[in-house]
């Protein structure tokens, strides 16, 4: 049977996820963007994504749990994005050290062996649930863009532009 992990290794597991909460979204930052979301805004509304999802060929509840898991890593290694010159192999090297020294922490626990089970599921994108994710993922970056667009216009005659641009967008695309 295995042990659980040190009540003080729970408290620094916890202490470092927390760095999510305070890490603000490296492509929002880069954009200017005004108090823009953490990681872990955009973790917990992936989950709620996810409990909205109605299909029957999903495991819905797997799904939420490797959206609240899937940016984990980014406590430890930060949001890397490709824009920092840092290669995808680098990057989930990066990401797996970080994972395996999150879970090392509360190692003998259930949620250690899953945590790591589901984050290993999302980057290997071979299941359902986790191309769902992944399109979660897309998804919930699309849906935050929009947000800071519409809260980005101020002047009345440039809001009408905007409404015309996002009417156009809208608009079926004619055939050339």
């Amino acid at each position: 049977m295995s042990s659980q992990p040190s009540p003080t290794n729970v408290l620094d597991f916890l202490h470092i996820v927390e760095r999510l909460k305070k890490t603000k979204r490296t492509g929002w930052v880069h954009n200017d963007v005004r108090q823009p979301e953490s990681i872990a805004d955009h973790m917990y509304r992936m989950s709620i994504m996810a409990m909205l999802i109605d299909d029957p060929q999903l495991k819905r509840d797997h799904c939420i749990k490797m959206c609240l898991v899937h940016d984990l890593a980014e406590s430890i290694v930060g949001d890397i994005t490709p824009y920092q010159g840092i290669s995808n192999q680098e990057k989930h090297l990066k990401e797996a050290q970080a994972m395996e020294r999150l879970c090392e922490l509360v190692k003998g626990s259930a949620a250690s062996e899953e945590m790591m089970a589901l984050w290993q599921e999302y980057e290997a994108c071979e299941t359902a649930e986790a191309r769902l994710v992944k399109d979660l993922d897309k998804f919930e970056m699309i849906v935050q863009a929009l947000e800071y667009e519409q809260n980005k216009f101020k002047h009345p005659q440039v809001q009408q532009w905007v409404k015309a641009l996002y009417a156009r967008r809208a608009a079926p695309t004619p055939n050339h």
